[in-house]
C-alpha cells in the first residue's frame, strides 16, 4: 500500500472510530430497575431497541421486585423508571410518592419448571404430556431426593406465588398439606436461591424442579390448573394467604408495570421509555418472549 493509500484508509477509520464515539457519546444514560425474571429480555432486545429508537443507553438493575420497591423508596439505589411484577411492589414506590402512576405492559402465569437433565425428567416429561398412567405432577415433587429451587418470599413476588399456587393446589387437587410437603417452612433455606441463580441452577441439572413464571427461557414447564395470571379468579385466589414478618400477603395478578421516577434527571426519556414499552416495537419483543398483553389491567396510582 503507497503512503497516501495508507494516511487516506487511517483517515477513514479514525473518522468511523470518531462517528462511534460521538454516537454513544449522544445516548442518554437511564438506570432501569426491574423483576428479575425479565433478565434476558431487557439485556437483550429492549436494550438495543430503545438505543436505536429512543438514544438511550439503558443500565438495568436487576432483582426481586419488593427488594427493588425497597431500595428505591429508601434511596438507596438510583432509578429513572421502575418495572415489578404484582402491584404490591409498585404500590409501595407510589404510596411513598416516589412516582404517580404505574402503567400495566404485561402479564404472564406461573408454572413449574423442571430440568431435562434431571434424574426424574422422564416422569415430569410423561406427566406434562398426559400419559396413561404417569405419576401426577405433585407426587413426583413430593419423592425424597428431588431437589426443588425457588426464590425468596420476603423479598420476590415470585417467592411467594409458588406457595400461593401450592396452597391452592391443595384445594383444586384434593391433596390435602401439599405445599408443606412439597415446600416445607415457608422460609425453607435449603431451597430458596436469587432469581438468576435458580434458573441457573435448573438448567444445569442440580436442581430438578423450581418455581418459574412462563416467560423465562429454558426449562420444561409442567401444564396444571392454577398459575395467577387470571383476574377472573381473583376471589378464589384470597384462599391463599401467607404470613412474613407480621405482614399478610394474598395472591395478586401477574402484571408487570412501569413507572416514572420522580425526580429522574432524564424525566423525558423515562418516559419515552415506559411508552415505548406499550407501544408496537416493545409490545412486538413481549409476544417474542413469550409474555401476555396486559388485557384489562389499569393503572395504579396512589391511594
Amino acid at each position: 500500500m503507497k503512503r497516501f493509500e495508507w494516511i487516506a484508509t487511517m483517515g477513514v477509520l479514525a473518522a468511523a472510530a470518531i462517528a462511534r464515539r460521538a454516537i454513544a457519546q449522544e445516548l442518554t444514560p437511564l438506570d432501569v430497575a426491574y423483576a428479575g425474571s425479565m433478565g434476558s429480555m431487557m439485556e437483550g432486545p429492549v436494550k438495543t431497541g430503545v438505543a436505536q429508537s429512543l438514544g438511550i443507553a439503558m443500565h438495568g438493575r436487576a432483582q426481586g421486585s419488593d427488594a427493588l420497591a425497597k431500595l428505591i423508596v429508601g434511596g438507596s439505589i438510583p432509578a429513572d423508571v421502575f418495572i415489578p411484577v404484582t402491584p404490591g411492589p409498585m404500590q409501595t414506590v407510589l404510596t411513598a410518592g416516589k412516582a404517580h402512576v404505574g402503567t400495566p405492559i404485561a402479564r404472564t402465569e406461573m408454572v413449574i419448571a423442571y430440568s431435562p437433565k434431571s434424574q426424574y425428567a422422564k416422569q415430569f416429561a410423561d406427566a406434562a404430556a398426559g400419559k396413561h398412567g404417569a405419576m401426577p405432577w405433585y407426587e413426583i415433587l413430593q419423592q425424597p431426593g428431588v431437589r426443588f429451587g425457588r426464590t425468596d418470599p420476603a423479598t420476590d413476588p415470585q417467592g411467594r406465588n409458588i406457595i400461593f399456587t401450592l396452597q391452592l393446589a391443595q384445594t383444586y387437587y384434593k391433596q390435602p398439606g401439599l405445599a408443606n410437603k412439597i415446600l416445607g417452612d415457608a422460609v425453607n433455606t435449603t431451597q430458596i436461591f436469587s432469581e438468576a441463580t435458580v434458573e441457573a441452577r435448573l438448567q444445569s441439572g442440580e436442581l430438578d424442579a423450581a418455581s418459574a413464571y412462563r416467560i423465562q427461557p429454558g426449562p420444561f414447564n409442567l401444564p396444571y390448573e392454577i398459575n395467577l395470571g387470571n383476574e377472573s379468579m381473583h376471589e378464589r385466589y384470597q384462599e391463599a394467604s401467607l404470613v412474613l414478618a407480621g405482614k399478610t400477603y394474598h395472591p395478586q395478578a401477574l402484571v408487570y408495570y412501569a413507572c416514572i421516577i420522580n425526580g429522574s434527571a432524564h424525566a423525558d426519556k423515562a418516559a419515552a421509555f415506559v411508552q415505548w414499552l406499550t407501544d408496537t416495537a416493545g409490545q412486538r419483543i413481549f409476544r417474542q418472549y413469550a409474555y401476555d398483553p396486559p388485557t384489562g389491567a389499569v393503572a395504579l396510582r396512589a391511594s
